[in-house]
């Protein structure tokens, strides 16, 4: 009977440890449990010297190019990325200035053509509830190349407020945008079309859904 009631107990503690480590997975997944929200759009984590932002998905952009990853969907350029984003290009500007990093600035409307975006190089990843992990940018978003996406902070506040274009990802360097690529020039992917950025319809889930993107310094 002593056996009887300990191989029970046994059984029972196995379950709920394992329903314990089942509910960490969740809430790690749950955009909601990271409490990043359309209603709540920003988080910075000082542990982990990250800012994550609530975005949704544009299914637009799984079939048509865009040179657009992130926009706060109330800027001029909102409907023309791979994610509509909740957060302003105000409020995330300042959230990376207060993680420490520092952005470049050295992007103007004269040499944006021929000059490559400069600041802290970052690590931008996406999730969403479900997702089996956090996605790096280059496996949600395909180029049409095959090159990296690397992301910089180009800073750009003056302007992003003056076009309020609400740019915070773009995907060839800016100097509007908050944060670019610096693996290509303004206007390789409109006026070129030396590339073609596309939303990985095979990663990433269907148009609306709730996503956080995540930034940090690249290691």
């Amino acid at each position: 009977m002593r056996k009887t009631i300990t191989v029970t107990l046994l059984i029972l503690m196995v379950l709920v440890s394992l329903a314990s480590i089942s509910g960490a997975a969740t809430a790690k997944e749950d955009p909601k449990a990271m409490a990043v929200t359309r209603e709540n759009p920003i988080k910075i984590n000082e542990q982990e010297k990250s800012v994550s932002f609530a975005g949704e998905v544009n299914g637009k952009y799984f079939l048509e190019p865009t040179r657009h990853a992130a926009v706060f969907k109330d800027g001029k350029n909102g409907e023309k990325s791979v994610f509509r984003a909740f957060a302003d290009h105000k409020t995330f500007y300042e959230s990376l200035i207060k993680l420490g990093l520092k952005p470049g600035n050295n992007m103007t409307m004269q040499n944006m053509e021929t000059t490559f975006v400069q600041g802290d190089l970052l690590d931008v990843t996406v999730t969403w509830k479900g997702a089996k992990k956090e996605y790096r940018l280059d496996e949600v978003i395909k180029d049409s190349n095959g090159k990296p996406i690397l992301i910089r902070f180009g800073g750009n506040l003056q302007n992003a407020i003056q076009y309020n274009t609400g740019c915070l990802i773009c995907l060839d360097s800016c100097p509007v945008g908050i944060t670019s690529n610096a693996s290509y020039t303004m206007g390789a992917v409109e006026k070129r079309k030396e590339v073609a950025f596309t939303g990985n319809k095979e990663v990433l889930p269907p148009d609306g859904t709730l996503v956080v993107v995540k930034i940090k310094a690249k290691k």
